[in-house]
């Protein structure tokens, strides 16, 4: 049985992961989870901002609704707190861990605590306008059977 060795002894390899796998916007299909995605940022609207002083640790809640995008189409992203700061109009910025949520029959773009947004260099592609997701309406199907996930679930 062959083995192989890191030619890093100082370099740790963390056993169970795996190189995330890319995928463009008009991949995403609602009720799915998991994806890792490089978009730029269209525009970004702040809709709600909301500042608790109930405790000692004030909480702040902020969202925005940004519209995000790559070269084959657009979708809103929810960005939530910290990721308000990150989703600037013409920033760049890479999805990791990103799910579909479904907002009144229409597919959403969010990162949760599970998944991270990373501001990254700037895209060289041009963003296809024309084709966005968040305006298609879903039916939901009575009998529909629930989507499974073969790692880890979604929500």
């Amino acid at each position: 049985m062959a083995t192989t060795m890191n030619s890093n002894p100082n370099e740790a390899v963390k056993p169970g992961l795996r190189k995330p796998v890319f995928i463009k916007v008009d991949q995403l299909k609602p009720g799915t989870c998991g994806h890792t995605l490089t978009v730029k940022v269209l525009s970004s609207k702040t809709v709600l901002q909301r500042g608790r002083s109930v405790s000692q640790h004030p909480r702040h809640t902020r969202i925005a609704e940004c519209l995000v995008g790559d070269e084959t189409g657009t979708i809103v992203f929810t960005a939530r707190n910290d990721q308000v700061d990150m989703m600037k109009p013409g920033a760049t910025v890479i999805l990791r861990n990103a799910k579909i949520d479904m907002f009144k029959g229409t597919m959403r773009l969010a990162v949760d605590k599970w998944g991270r947004v990373e501001v990254t260099e700037p895209a060289t592609f041009a963003v296809k306008e024309d084709n966005n997701l968040s305006l298609v309406e879903y039916e939901l199907s009575l009998d529909a059977k629930p989507m499974t996930v073969k790692r880890g679930r979604c929500g």
